[in-house]
């Protein structure tokens, strides 16, 4: 059957592997609420692993050595909540004048508007009611969705631990299902693709609570020094958008920028915020984030971006955070298996190979030489 398999045409390979992942992204579409917090489960727990491995080693037991970090981490993510919680209500309680500074703003660039651009501001505000009508038709829609994400944000509340604990608890029971289902290959090999799996995901994790804590507090020291209104909010805002690749920080940089327009008398202060946001970014960049998979495993920008936005259209927000770890999972199982290392090597950003043929080449030209500089051996024939 895998001899068949293997010598059947590309058209009908590439029609199966298109069926296949057609069926695997309507599964994860109908199946959303279920899978995308186990996959979450599954990252928190690959993070807390080392922690309850230590914790094991040290006596306790093993329902203790798994509690502990699940609670602290659930402890912190409370606090982190509160904190945000917090400054969104300080920002609310502004909101009235925000309102009033937001009208004499846009009152302005109704003006500007018919002065440039020769549209009467009556003209103007028909095109925003009829904005606005349309918005009241739609509101039911919004309202059903918000509703329906408050709804998630629960499940995440409760599901979220127990998947965890429970991943914790039976990961050797989960280890030998998955060594057990791949029989075509060894088991040391499948033990080691596991294995980096793993420490993947473990490095993109604490890359990622590393660089969004670089990320807040660049953000708070540049905002402070140049004295903008909710300084403190706006960093953990656009902190916490960062998280979400390409997309999270232009919604960030719109948004700091809008509400210090409104929220400031000094309109330079605007130019500054966008200043200060893309001097972290380039920070960001260039330093921090190459910590967060380290070089073990590239991934290339364009499938990072196409991963991206495919996870978005899927899964939403967490679609887009899950993009990035499960492409480098993809990596590693594509360079393990033969059959899809090519598919492993568009995923990266170099060719494997290269240094390898390089090093042949090398040794092959120090070779050679010897070889050439050997005297050779004549053959004496006989009188």
């Amino acid at each position: 059957m895998d001899k068949v398999a293997d010598n059947s045409p590309f058209y009908m390979k590439f029609g199966v592997s298109l069926l296949a992942i057609g069926l695997l992204a309507a599964g994860v579409v109908l199946a959303n609420d279920i899978i995308i917090p186990i996959l979450f489960a599954i990252l928190l727990a690959t993070l807390l692993l080392p922690v309850v491995k230590f914790l094991t080693t040290k006596g306790c037991h093993k329902v203790v050595s798994i509690l502990i970090p699940v609670l602290l981490t659930f402890i912190t993510f409370a606090a982190l909540l509160y904190l945000l919680s917090t400054q969104i209500m300080h920002f609310l309680d502004d909101a009235p004048a925000l309102k009033e500074r937001f009208v004499e703003l846009g009152n302005s660039f109704q003006k500007w508007v018919n002065e440039h651009m020769n549209i009467t501001v009556s003209k103007q505000n028909e095109y925003i009611k009829d904005t606005v009508a349309d918005i009241k038709e739609k509101s039911p829609q919004v309202v059903g969705k918000t509703l329906g994400s408050l709804t998630g944000v629960v499940a995440y509340v409760v599901l979220l631990p127990i998947y965890t604990f429970l991943i914790l608890y039976y990961r050797e029971t989960i280890k030998h299902f998955i060594i057990g289902v791949f029989k075509h290959g060894t088991e040391e090999e499948v033990r080691d693709v596991l294995l980096q799996s793993s420490t993947i995901a473990q490095k993109y994790l604490t890359g990622l609570l590393i660089e969004t804590t670089i990320v807040f507090t660049l953000n708070t020291i540049g905002f402070l020094v140049i004295g903008i209104k909710y300084a403190v909010f706006l960093a953990l805002f656009a902190a916490l958008l960062n998280l979400i690749p390409y997309v999270g920080m232009l919604v960030a940089n719109i948004f700091c920028m809008v509400v210090t327009l409104v929220s400031s008398d000094e309109p330079n202060k605007v130019l500054w915020v966008g200043v200060v946001l893309a001097v972290v970014q380039i920070i960001d960049n260039n330093f921090t984030m190459p910590w967060i998979v380290g070089n073990k495993v590239r991934i290339n920008a364009l499938v990072t971006i196409v991963g991206v936005l495919v996870g978005g259209a899927l899964c939403g927000i967490p679609g887009m955070f899950l993009a990035i770890p499960g492409l480098a999972v993809l990596k590693v199982i594509f360079d393990k298996v033969p059959s899809m290392r090519p598919w492993g090597v568009l995923l990266g950003d170099q060719l494997p190979d290269t240094a390898g043929n390089e090093e042949k080449v090398k040794a092959d030209g120090q070779q050679k030489p010897a070889q050439a500089n050997r005297p050779k051996m004549k053959t004496v024939t006989p009188e």
